[in-house]
């Protein structure tokens, strides 16, 4: 617990602990998309599907990247959503923790590992997530978002992709790239770009959204330092007006939640929501949703995880 607090006292101070936002940037971020240095990925590359039927969707609340090497209900929860899911042909991960202005996506055939945190023990410093990058996958996805998405060369993977994808796939053998999330979009433009993603289901990718449904650190701060672990009343709120939203397949709803009197304080910025927005743009209506986890970590941070389909 000593750790975590260091990592959310940082965080709430606004000190750069994670590469979101303003921190960290990418030098794919700092040159435009169609610029010499990094050409917009428009070439039309189709994944050969295999397996029968469509792959899910998926929403990991990832939270503290303690639960990496901590063995807790949440942590066990990633282990889980592994389990029920079949081995994919590659994954596409949207994460919280890539949050910069313009849509980029990871096109190195070896991605690094990106230990984007400070103040925790060393053991997760020496982490490394091998999986492998899918530059063809990269093209495909730049194919169906449009001309405005550029190739990341020096991204790689955040804690909140590798954290969750660790214990669903500890032998890294399935390839991954992530997406960035541009800042400068709405809500609504957020869900229609999931919505062009979900043809890559019936191509064996599993797509993955991950972030935190409530995500408040600097009332978690407060409340730890209190010794409360109680979940506010508009914690609750938000959470269940979202879990309504996803069972009721009601986009509208999800996306008039963010920036709402609760929606402000669930999430004062909205990197952590933003990934929900891709994963049920994903989805269709036909699709069962589920959610193997929930509850909360630190009072204000909801640790839900959403299964979409089979």
């Amino acid at each position: 617990m000593v750790q975590r607090r260091a990592f959310l006292e940082l965080l709430a101070t606004g000190a750069c602990a994670l590469a979101a936002g303003g921190c960290g940037r990418s030098s794919a971020e700092r040159s435009a998309p169609g610029s010499n240095k990094e050409a917009a990925m428009t070439t039309q590359t189709t994944i050969d599907p295999s397996g029968a039927g469509r792959m899910p969707v998926m929403f990991a609340g990832h939270g503290s990247p303690m639960n990496v090497i901590e063995d807790n209900r949440w942590s066990r929860g990633f282990t889980e959503l592994g389990r029920l899911v079949r081995k994919p042909k590659a994954i596409l991960a949207v994460s919280a923790h890539w949050f910069v202005r313009g849509i980029y996506l990871t096109a190195n055939p070896r991605p690094r590992t990106i230990h984007d945190f400070h103040g925790f023990p060393k053991a997760l410093f020496e982490i490394e997530y091998p999986a492998a990058g899918k530059p063809e996958l990269a093209q495909r996805v730049a194919s169906l978002l449009g001309s405005g998405a550029a190739p990341s060369h020096d991204w790689g993977f955040d804690h909140g992709t590798w954290g969750v994808l660790r214990a669903m796939f500890p032998a890294a053998d399935v390839p991954v790239i992530q997406l960035s999330i541009d800042q400068r979009l709405s809500p609504q433009q957020h869900f229609d770009l999931g919505r062009s993603l979900a043809p890559l289901r019936d191509e064996g990718v599993l797509i993955l959204g991950s972030g935190n449904i409530v995500h408040n650190l600097r009332d978690a701060i407060g409340r730890m330092q209190s010794g409360s672990q109680e979940t506010p009343d508009w914690a609750l709120r938000f959470d269940t007006a979202t879990k309504k939203a996803l069972e009721q397949h009601d986009a509208q709803a999800l996306l008039k939640l963010w920036p709402s009197g609760d929606g402000q304080l669930a999430h004062p910025s909205p990197d952590h929501f933003f990934p929900l927005l891709y994963a049920l743009g994903a989805s269709s209506d036909g699709d069962r949703v589920r959610f193997p986890a929930e509850g909360f970590d630190l009072g204000s941070v909801s640790m839900r995880n959403v299964i979409w389909g089979s």
